[in-house]
């Protein structure tokens, strides 16, 4: 299992309903499936990722999240989750209060563009950085609005969205954010995950 997906499974409680918003494969459903006896569901927009979910047994809809997202009533899941998506809406923002709109809680992991070796990337080579988190070139990446663990941290609390917890993954090392790591954090770590409340 990535470190992502432990992160997330570590921090569920058990026997929990969650929507996985572009799940994939279906990794991480499985994961919360096996380990925590959750009710997962998820919604994938690529065919070939829902045929993977549903070979696996696994309860997935095709479906575009900007577009698809008002179809769940409030309050319907115990927690909603997005890993590594957020940046590659059109309406990002949208999204989010979507996601916080359908989830009593909320989960979101975020790429950092702001992780040192981006930064270093772009200020040495003067091109758009490519990394082991962010594999794709400028033309091809389906990121459309980069931004950092600072900057989500940010729109959260301009949301007044709660935050209950944040943990930056550097490699296979994890730490907490808070408010007074938070620049420090911003720069060593390559993923950011948020644990939102309403």
């Amino acid at each position: 299992m990535i470190q992502e997906f432990k992160i997330i499974a570590d921090n569920l409680p058990d026997k929990i309903r969650v929507l996985d918003v572009g799940c994939g494969d279906g990794s991480l459903m499985v994961e919360l499936i096996h380990k925590k006896k959750i009710d997962a569901r998820g919604l994938e927009l690529d065919y070939e990722n829902v045929k993977q979910c549903i070979a696996k047994g696994l309860t997935v809809i095709q479906g575009d999240a900007e577009t698809e997202l008002h179809q769940f009533p409030n309050n319907s899941f115990d927690c909603v989750i997005l890993s590594q998506t957020l940046q590659a809406f059109h309406k990002p923002e949208f999204v989010l209060d979507e996601l916080t709109r359908i989830g009593k809680k909320v989960v979101v992991s975020i790429p950092n563009f702001g992780y040192w070796r981006v930064r270093l990337s772009l200020l040495i080579n003067g091109k758009m950085p490519v990394t082991k988190a962010l594999p794709n070139t400028w033309y091809n990446t389906p990121n459309l609005h980069m931004c950092t663990i600072k900057d989500f941290y940010e729109l959260c609390i301009n949301k007044k969205i709660e935050i209950d917890s944040v943990f930056g993954v550097n490699s296979n090392q994890v730490s907490k954010i808070n408010k007074f790591n938070l620049g420090r954090k911003n720069l060593f770590s390559e993923l950011g995950i948020f644990f939102l409340n309403k």
